[in-house]
């Protein structure tokens, strides 16, 4: 099976369908988000610089990334495809992505694309609720997006949380950086005949459907 790239703008709910295609096709969901908080756990050196840069809400660098990044393809688990969330976020980190694959020889699969109007998104905002503990997100304006047991987190049980950065504002200034960073993305994929699109206004369960023929059809 071909590794997925996912690309959406934010509250567009590809974490919903990433998690949806991990229990559909049993490949792994990998967020450079998780690898991160993974790696801060540590008492060395360089996971308590990483703990530092988190806490304070400022970037680790894209080597350091690509180097998490790098050791967790060559996990066994990896062998026969897997999801990639929230990275690459711009052409830079795109173009030094591809290099990994070269040196492990990997392919570069498909880029899925979760195509969502600002104003749609920015009013899914307001009803997203995140676990602080596995990172989970849920979401009470998407239909079926809310977790069983209200505020409480179905993978670990964790209250769920309304994140900090999850308001109007915020999101405006997340936006414009999407739109400056990671949209020329897909016209780089495009251009490479990577790209699929699917219609991100849709219901949680058509969308699956459209991510999954084009799955499907890509094996």
């Amino acid at each position: 099976m071909k590794s997925i790239i996912f690309i959406a703008p934010p509250a567009a709910g590809k974490g919903t369908q990433a998690k949806l295609v991990t229990e559909k096709y049993g490949i792994p969901h990998i967020s450079t988000g998780d690898l991160l908080r993974a790696a801060s756990n540590g008492d060395d050196e360089l996971s308590i610089t990483i703990s530092k840069l988190l806490s304070e809400g400022k970037l680790v660098s894209d080597d350091l990334v690509l180097e998490l990044l790098k050791e967790r393809l060559e996990q066994f688990d990896c062998e026969n495809g897997y999801i990639l969330d929230g990275f690459p976020r711009n052409l830079t980190q795109a173009k030094k992505y591809e290099e990994i694959l070269s040196n492990i020889n990997m392919e570069l699969g498909i880029v899925i694309f979760i195509d969502l109007a600002r104003e749609v998104a920015q009013e899914r905002i307001s009803g997203r609720l995140s676990c602080p503990k596995c990172g989970a997100v849920y979401n009470s304006s998407i239909e079926g997006s809310m977790p069983i047991k209200e505020n409480i987190c179905d993978n670990c049980g964790t209250t769920l949380i309304h994140r900090n950065d999850d308001d109007i504002t915020t999101y405006g200034i997340r936006y414009q950086t999407y739109m400056k960073d990671t949209v020329p993305l897909l016209d780089y994929y495009q251009t490479i005949h990577k790209l699929y699109v699917v219609d991100g206004n849709k219901s949680k369960d058509e969308i699956f459907k459209e991510i999954t023929d084009i799955i499907d059809n890509n094996q």
